[in-house]
Protein backbone atom coordinates (compact mmCIF):
# COMPACT_ATOMS: atom_id res chain seq x y z
CA UNK A 1 0.00 0.00 0.00
CA UNK A 2 1.07 3.58 -0.56
CA UNK A 3 2.51 5.70 2.22
CA UNK A 4 1.90 9.45 2.09
CA UNK A 5 1.91 12.30 4.54
CA UNK A 6 -1.33 13.86 5.80
CA UNK A 7 -2.64 16.44 3.31
CA UNK A 8 -0.20 15.43 0.64
CA UNK A 9 -1.07 16.76 -2.79
CA UNK A 10 1.11 15.66 -5.70
CA UNK A 11 0.35 15.50 -9.40
CA UNK A 12 2.42 14.15 -12.29
CA UNK A 13 1.10 14.76 -15.81
CA UNK A 14 2.65 14.03 -19.17
CA UNK A 15 0.83 15.04 -22.30
CA UNK A 16 0.59 17.48 -25.18
CA UNK A 17 -0.10 21.21 -24.88
CA UNK A 18 -3.49 21.83 -26.47
CA UNK A 19 -2.97 25.58 -26.89
CA UNK A 20 -0.53 28.34 -26.03
CA UNK A 21 -0.78 29.76 -22.48
CA UNK A 22 -3.05 32.75 -21.80
CA UNK A 23 -3.31 35.04 -18.79
CA UNK A 24 -5.13 33.49 -15.82
CA UNK A 25 -4.69 35.76 -12.78
CA UNK A 26 -2.21 37.63 -10.60
CA UNK A 27 -1.56 36.82 -6.95
CA UNK A 28 0.91 38.48 -4.56
CA UNK A 29 2.73 40.11 -7.46
CA UNK A 30 3.13 36.88 -9.50
CA UNK A 31 1.34 36.51 -12.83
CA UNK A 32 -0.07 33.07 -13.66
CA UNK A 33 -0.94 31.75 -17.11
CA UNK A 34 -3.24 28.88 -18.09
CA UNK A 35 -3.09 26.26 -20.84
CA UNK A 36 -4.79 22.90 -21.54
CA UNK A 37 -2.74 19.71 -21.38
CA UNK A 38 -4.12 16.79 -23.39
CA UNK A 39 -3.39 13.48 -21.67
CA UNK A 40 -4.51 10.29 -23.46
CA UNK A 41 -6.14 7.42 -21.58
CA UNK A 42 -5.54 3.76 -22.37
CA UNK A 43 -8.93 3.77 -24.11
CA UNK A 44 -7.64 6.33 -26.61
CA UNK A 45 -9.79 9.23 -25.39
CA UNK A 46 -8.06 12.33 -24.05
CA UNK A 47 -8.46 14.24 -20.82
CA UNK A 48 -8.20 18.00 -21.34
CA UNK A 49 -6.69 19.25 -18.08
CA UNK A 50 -6.10 22.86 -17.06
CA UNK A 51 -2.51 23.68 -16.05
CA UNK A 52 -1.80 26.96 -14.25
CA UNK A 53 1.83 28.05 -14.39
CA UNK A 54 3.63 31.04 -12.81
CA UNK A 55 5.29 33.20 -15.44
CA UNK A 56 8.84 32.80 -13.99
CA UNK A 57 8.53 29.04 -14.63
CA UNK A 58 6.98 29.66 -18.03
CA UNK A 59 9.96 31.88 -18.93
CA UNK A 60 12.29 28.94 -18.22
CA UNK A 61 10.12 26.50 -20.18
CA UNK A 62 8.14 28.33 -22.91
CA UNK A 63 5.05 26.43 -24.05
CA UNK A 64 3.83 26.15 -27.62
CA UNK A 65 0.78 24.27 -28.86
CA UNK A 66 1.65 20.66 -29.65
CA UNK A 67 4.64 20.41 -27.28
CA UNK A 68 5.02 17.23 -25.22
CA UNK A 69 5.43 18.27 -21.59
CA UNK A 70 5.92 16.81 -18.13
CA UNK A 71 4.23 18.79 -15.35
CA UNK A 72 4.70 18.22 -11.63
CA UNK A 73 2.63 20.18 -9.14
CA UNK A 74 -0.49 19.98 -7.04
CA UNK A 75 -4.23 19.94 -7.66
CA UNK A 76 -6.18 23.12 -6.93
CA UNK A 77 -9.88 23.98 -6.92
CA UNK A 78 -11.79 27.25 -6.98
CA UNK A 79 -15.39 28.30 -7.40
CA UNK A 80 -16.21 29.94 -10.71
CA UNK A 81 -18.56 32.78 -9.76
CA UNK A 82 -19.32 33.78 -13.35
CA UNK A 83 -22.32 32.49 -15.27
CA UNK A 84 -20.12 30.59 -17.72
CA UNK A 85 -18.54 27.18 -17.35
CA UNK A 86 -18.46 24.73 -14.49
CA UNK A 87 -19.06 25.98 -10.97
CA UNK A 88 -16.13 24.08 -9.45
CA UNK A 89 -12.96 24.45 -11.52
CA UNK A 90 -10.08 22.03 -11.01
CA UNK A 91 -6.55 22.88 -12.17
CA UNK A 92 -3.01 21.62 -11.68
CA UNK A 93 -0.63 24.27 -10.36
CA UNK A 94 2.74 23.62 -12.01
CA UNK A 95 5.76 23.58 -9.71
CA UNK A 96 8.11 21.98 -12.25
CA UNK A 97 7.76 21.63 -16.01
CA UNK A 98 9.96 20.40 -18.84
CA UNK A 99 9.74 19.03 -22.39
CA UNK A 100 9.56 15.24 -22.44
CA UNK A 101 9.70 12.22 -24.68
CA UNK A 102 8.43 9.90 -21.95
CA UNK A 103 5.06 8.07 -22.30
CA UNK A 104 1.88 9.86 -21.15
CA UNK A 105 1.20 9.89 -17.41
CA UNK A 106 -1.62 11.01 -15.14
CA UNK A 107 -0.85 10.25 -11.49
CA UNK A 108 -2.14 11.86 -8.30
CA UNK A 109 -1.29 11.20 -4.67
CA UNK A 110 -3.67 12.92 -2.25
CA UNK A 111 -4.56 12.81 1.40
CA UNK A 112 -7.38 14.67 3.10
CA UNK A 113 -10.75 14.38 4.81
CA UNK A 114 -14.20 13.66 3.43
CA UNK A 115 -16.37 16.75 3.76
CA UNK A 116 -19.68 15.29 2.51
CA UNK A 117 -21.36 11.91 2.98
CA UNK A 118 -20.28 9.45 0.25
CA UNK A 119 -22.98 8.66 -2.32
CA UNK A 120 -23.00 5.02 -3.42
CA UNK A 121 -25.11 4.36 -6.52
CA UNK A 122 -25.33 2.25 -9.65
CA UNK A 123 -24.90 3.28 -13.26
CA UNK A 124 -27.68 2.45 -15.77
CA UNK A 125 -25.61 -0.62 -16.69
CA UNK A 126 -25.54 -1.75 -13.05
CA UNK A 127 -21.96 -0.89 -12.18
CA UNK A 128 -21.39 0.41 -8.65
CA UNK A 129 -19.92 3.90 -8.29
CA UNK A 130 -19.29 6.10 -5.26
CA UNK A 131 -19.07 9.91 -5.31
CA UNK A 132 -16.80 11.56 -2.73
CA UNK A 133 -15.73 15.11 -1.95
CA UNK A 134 -12.21 15.30 -0.50
CA UNK A 135 -10.92 18.38 1.34
CA UNK A 136 -7.13 18.69 1.05
CA UNK A 137 -5.63 21.36 3.30
CA UNK A 138 -2.92 23.66 2.01
CA UNK A 139 -0.07 24.83 4.21
CA UNK A 140 -1.55 28.23 4.93
CA UNK A 141 -5.06 27.51 6.12
CA UNK A 142 -6.99 27.13 2.87
CA UNK A 143 -8.31 23.88 1.43
CA UNK A 144 -8.96 22.46 -2.02
CA UNK A 145 -12.23 20.55 -2.49
CA UNK A 146 -11.81 17.74 -5.00
CA UNK A 147 -14.68 15.58 -6.35
CA UNK A 148 -13.63 11.93 -6.53
CA UNK A 149 -15.21 8.78 -7.92
CA UNK A 150 -14.51 5.14 -7.14
CA UNK A 151 -15.81 2.02 -8.88
CA UNK A 152 -16.72 -1.57 -8.03
CA UNK A 153 -15.46 -3.10 -4.80
CA UNK A 154 -13.57 0.11 -4.00
CA UNK A 155 -16.84 2.05 -4.37
CA UNK A 156 -18.53 -0.24 -1.84
CA UNK A 157 -15.67 0.31 0.60
CA UNK A 158 -15.78 4.08 0.13
CA UNK A 159 -19.54 4.06 0.71
CA UNK A 160 -18.99 2.97 4.33
CA UNK A 161 -16.87 6.03 5.21
CA UNK A 162 -18.15 8.91 7.35
CA UNK A 163 -17.85 12.67 7.00
CA UNK A 164 -14.50 13.64 8.49
CA UNK A 165 -12.83 10.31 7.65
CA UNK A 166 -9.21 10.85 6.71
CA UNK A 167 -8.03 8.95 3.66
CA UNK A 168 -5.05 8.62 1.36
CA UNK A 169 -5.51 7.83 -2.30
CA UNK A 170 -3.81 7.20 -5.61
CA UNK A 171 -5.75 8.32 -8.66
CA UNK A 172 -5.88 10.24 -11.89
CA UNK A 173 -7.45 13.56 -12.87
CA UNK A 174 -9.99 13.31 -15.64
CA UNK A 175 -12.31 15.57 -17.59
CA UNK A 176 -15.87 14.83 -18.65
CA UNK A 177 -18.09 16.80 -21.04
CA UNK A 178 -21.77 17.22 -20.21
CA UNK A 179 -24.78 19.18 -21.43
CA UNK A 180 -26.43 21.94 -19.38
CA UNK A 181 -29.58 23.75 -20.46
CA UNK A 182 -29.34 27.50 -19.80
CA UNK A 183 -32.27 29.68 -20.86
CA UNK A 184 -33.52 26.86 -23.03
CA UNK A 185 -30.20 26.65 -24.88
CA UNK A 186 -28.01 23.52 -24.45
CA UNK A 187 -24.40 24.28 -23.53
CA UNK A 188 -21.47 21.86 -23.46
CA UNK A 189 -19.49 22.16 -20.25
CA UNK A 190 -16.62 20.24 -18.71
CA UNK A 191 -16.50 18.66 -15.27
CA UNK A 192 -13.31 17.49 -13.59
CA UNK A 193 -12.96 14.68 -11.08
CA UNK A 194 -10.39 12.39 -9.52
CA UNK A 195 -10.78 8.76 -10.52
CA UNK A 196 -9.64 6.76 -7.48
CA UNK A 197 -7.38 3.77 -8.15
CA UNK A 198 -6.49 2.90 -4.52
CA UNK A 199 -7.54 4.27 -1.15
CA UNK A 200 -6.75 3.56 2.47
CA UNK A 201 -7.93 5.11 5.75
CA UNK A 202 -5.40 7.35 7.47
Amino acid sequence: MMRTDWNENRALLRGRAGAAPVFSHENHGTVYDLFPLLVPRLSGTEDRLNVVIPEPLLARCPVQEGMDLEVRGDVRSFNNRSDHGSRLVITVLAREMSPTQEPPANELVLSGALCKPPVLRRTPLGREICDLLLAVNRRYGRADYLPCIAWGALARSCGTLDVGSRVKLDGRLQSRAYQKITGGVPQTRTAFEVSVMAMEPE
